[in-house]
């Protein structure tokens, strides 16, 4: 007569119990080895943040450019629209006349800490930390260790490529206690001192043990160019908006650097023996 019953079917050990879902041991829809299921995403965790999952690739979750965005185009925009309204006489650039007018204070000190940013003081700094960190490289037989120093080196190179034809090209006459001679927007000081200090302080931080003594030389590295562009603003030697001009550019500048060495970082950690797969 067939299998006409009428009741439910009942599960029978060994059979239907391998397809009810949550079912463990023998039987069970995960192999009887209990081995996680060959699907892609069965039993492969996913990718940190911002990276590459496991192979084969199961994506992770897409990285912020918002940081990189503020780092570096928002400061070339502001430089963007400082020097508009510098070339074109706006009213930003008769502001910032004004309040030099009101700040200037043509006290030694001042100059003193405008000094920090000449190329004699700057650049033998800068080349004292490049030549320690090429030292610490090679000695510690870190791949690619000459590519930090030498990138420090081609980015201070940089600064009169850029500063000078844009002084040329502007040509902003400068404050009245220098009699007004022309080139003086962007602050080439500026510039060398956020360069050189900034430069050092990138490239000597690998180097350094401790949270607080990294923290420390950074906090000390915007000080002390808080410092020059204090002390050529009140010296009245340049405009603030040829200050604030030159950190602008410097801190695209440096946050390429800061990129180009964070990158190297991770290849050479990659390259590392205690990193790659298979025997030592």
């Amino acid at each position: 007569m067939g299998d006409f019953r009428p009741w439910p079917p009942q599960l029978r050990p060994g059979r239907a119990l391998a397809h009810t879902p949550g079912a463990s041991g023998f039987g069970s829809p995960h192999r009887s080895d209990s081995r996680p299921p060959q699907t892609p995403r069965g039993g492969r965790p996913s990718g940190l943040i911002g990276r590459l999952g496991t192979t084969p690739p199961v994506p992770g979750r897409p990285a912020s450019f918002l940081p990189l965005l503020a780092l570096m185009g928002l400061p070339a925009l502001l430089f963007a629209l400082i020097t508009w309204q510098v070339v074109d006489d706006g009213p930003l650039r008769r502001l910032d006349e004004r309040i030099s007018d009101a700040v200037v204070d043509p006290l030694r000190l001042y100059g003193g800490l405008s000094d920090l940013g000449n190329v004699t003081v700057a650049v033998p700094v800068l080349a004292v930390v490049i030549g320690y960190v090429a030292w610490r490289g090679r000695r510690a037989g870190t791949n690619r260790w000459w590519l930090p120093p030498l990138a420090a080196a081609v980015l201070m190179a940089l600064v009169p490529v850029l500063v000078v034809p844009l002084k040329e090209l502007i040509d902003r006459p400068g404050p009245p206690i220098m009699h007004g001679g022309p080139g003086y927007y962007p602050s080439g000081h500026t510039a060398t001192a956020s360069v050189a200090y900034g430069a050092a302080t990138l490239v000597l931080l690998p180097w350094l043990r401790g949270r607080y003594v990294r923290r420390g030389l950074v906090v000390a590295c915007a000080v002390v160019n808080l410092a020059v562009g204090f002390g050529l603003v009140r010296r009245g030697y340049h405009w603030p908006l040829d200050v604030v001009a030159s950190w602008c550019l410097c801190t695209v500048l440096l946050t390429a650097l800061w990129l180009l060495l964070s990158r190297n970082s991770r290849r050479t950690s990659a390259g590392t023996p205690s990193s790659r797969s298979g025997p030592s």
